[in-house]
């Protein structure tokens, strides 16, 4: 397949139609984006980005205070749900598609299944979320096949653990949380999503959900209790299946994390069976559980946040040495294939807000290094390429660098971007389009370099840390090769151009069998300006080169 470029766009966001930005604003009011959205022409943009998959947020039904009481479907109560549009990881019915993303309601899995078919005919992957450790506590089920019975419908509600309950319970407890109620009632009080056992959350709690039951009694000692199966494994597994049937491609699952790794092995080996060529993505933020996650749970790929990203997100914002990237790839070691990259996603601050760099330019180093660092995959957030900046005061979310995934709201740029249905740059400033066109050619790069989707690595900087002509507090440097592909690549953090002498190690050369250039110089193409030049590349003459601010060199060596 190549290197994988995963694009994440909440669905919500597309909206063809211009809608007045009310914070709080309803979905008559303020739009919201749908399967629709994402026409051959949507797909075809994307893919011409440099995309092989998208993952498509927001796709199954979640609590909404939105009502669509044709087809039974009634607003949640606001004492429940984040935002008026309500968050995505609350699940209210594992078995459809949400009713804000279709044209026609009560044809809206019909309306998912053609978007799915599009994006096949482009050859791109269709991913969407898998949220095992919680739903929403209002969960109810009006899609469930015959013969599935909802979560918590069979429990046994007087007992606060049994493996065969779906949720975890407070007997004789009312659902009473550090703030007030005005229309829900939940009794006897369920465990809340993330990990929140007391029947009286804070508004700091993931509130809006339960937690679910995967046999662990954590209230006594953690003790596992895995035999007979617990029914949410096979309620979970028999979801998966159900969306696998829908022809997806891979599921990113939500916090995985916190559903225990022998529910991840018997649930993922029973979908590969049927569906072996879906990939699970796994959002994990404890290093210790990489290694079981991959090897005992089955992931293919784990998020590289603690990791690659915090490390890069200082470099950029705060200052930390550049060096100090080395330490990524030396903590995953053997699976940094198996990571996941990113720089923005629905979690994290967008690059562009006040909270991170303000300049999106300034993290064009960090992409370099993100994109082409390993074969493993990468994550491009909707509107990262177009500098969106996530600073609109949107309701719920309020104003925290995040393009909210509570509310009905469009982001700036996205808007411009899709332009009514066009996806045109004819609404994009200058400085929007001329960074697209960065992002454009970076990932472009990662699929026409062999040495970056196969090939392997080796760090420069590692070696050139005491080089006084090497700034590694602010400069990265590694090399890629495959075969006869060699690539020489510089990321330079700093806000002036940096004149450099790479030491390139003689263990280098005879680790990959390369000849050095006895003396001469070789021809290089640097592949982000097109330029051709030459350059030292022995480990006897430092190879100079000169990386103007806030950018890097991709240079293609040619013997």
């Amino acid at each position: 397949m190549g290197k994988i470029i995963i694009y994440q766009a909440l669905v919500r966001h597309f909206s063809l139609k211009k809608g007045v930005d009310k914070p709080y604003g309803t979905i008559e009011e303020n739009g919201c984006g749908g399967f629709r959205s994402f026409s051959n022409k949507a797909l075809k943009e994307i893919k011409k980005l440099g995309c092989t998959h998208i993952w498509f947020t927001g796709v199954i039904e979640h609590a909404s205070q939105t009502a669509y009481p044709d087809i039974g479907i009634f607003g949640d109560s606001p004492d429940i749900v984040k935002g008026i549009a309500g968050s995505p990881y609350a699940v209210r019915d594992y078995y459809n598609v949400s009713p804000d993303l279709a044209i026609d309601p009560k044809l809206r899995m019909k309306e998912f299944e053609d978007m799915v078919y599009r994006n096949h005919q482009q050859n791109l992957h269709v991913v969407i979320d898998f949220v095992p450790n919680h739903v929403a506590r209002c969960y109810k089920s009006i899609s469930k096949p015959s013969g599935e019975s909802d979560f918590g419908e069979t429990d046994n509600k007087n007992s606060s653990f049994s493996n065969q309950n779906n949720f975890y319970y407070f007997p004789n407890e009312k659902f009473n949380p550090q703030f007030p109620l005005i229309t829900y009632e939940e009794y006897p009080a369920k465990a809340t999503g993330n990990d929140c056992f007391t029947p009286s959350p804070s508004k700091n709690d993931w509130y809006e959900t339960a937690k679910l039951n995967y046999g662990i009694d954590y209230l006594n000692n953690g003790n596992r209790h895995f035999d007979p199966l617990p029914d949410t494994w096979i309620k979970m597994r028999n979801i998966l299946i159900f969306w696998a049937s829908k022809g997806i491609d891979g599921f990113r699952c939500d916090m995985a994390e916190m559903v225990p790794v022998e529910f991840w092995h018997w649930a993922i080996g029973e979908v590969k069976r049927q569906y072996p060529h879906l990939i699970f993505i796994a959002e994990i933020y404890n290093p210790t559980q990489y290694r079981p996650y991959i090897d005992y749970g089955g992931f293919d790929y784990l998020y590289d946040k603690v990791g690659l990203y915090d490390t890069l997100r200082d470099v950029v914002q705060n200052g930390k040495p550049a060096k100090y990237i080395s330490n990524c790839w030396h903590s995953v070691g053997d699976i940094q294939g198996k990571m996941l990259n990113f720089l923005e996603n629905h979690d994290e601050q967008r690059i562009a807000s006040d909270f991170f760099a303000s300049d999106p330019q300034r993290a064009i180093p960090a992409l370099i290094v993100s994109t082409m660092m390993n074969t493993n995959p990468f994550l491009l957030y909707a509107g990262q390429e177009l500098g969106e900046k996530g600073m609109d005061n949107s309701g719920f979310s309020g104003i925290d660098g995040r393009s909210s995934i509570f509310d009905y709201y469009q982001p700036d740029t996205i808007r411009r971007w899709v332009d009514g249905g066009n996806y045109s740059l004819r609404q994009l400033s200058e400085d929007e389009k001329k960074l697209r066109i960065k992002y454009k050619k970076i990932l472009t790069i990662c699929h026409t370099q062999r040495a970056i989707s196969e090939g392997l690595f080796y760090d420069l900087t590692y070696a050139n840390i005491e080089n006084p002509d090497f700034n590694s507090e602010r400069c990265f440097a590694f090399l890629r090769k495959y075969q006869e592909e060699l690539l020489l690549i510089v990321a330079n953090f700093a806000e002036a151009p940096q004149n450099l002498k790479i030491v390139i190690p003689h263990h280098a050369f005879d680790f990959w069998g390369i000849t050095p250039s006895l003396g001469s110089k070789v021809k290089a193409k640097e592949l982000l300006t097109e330029k051709e030049l030459e350059i030292s590349f022995a480990p006897y003459i430092p190879t100079e080169l000169t990386v103007e601010a806030n950018t890097g060199m991709v240079l293609r060596i040619i013997f």
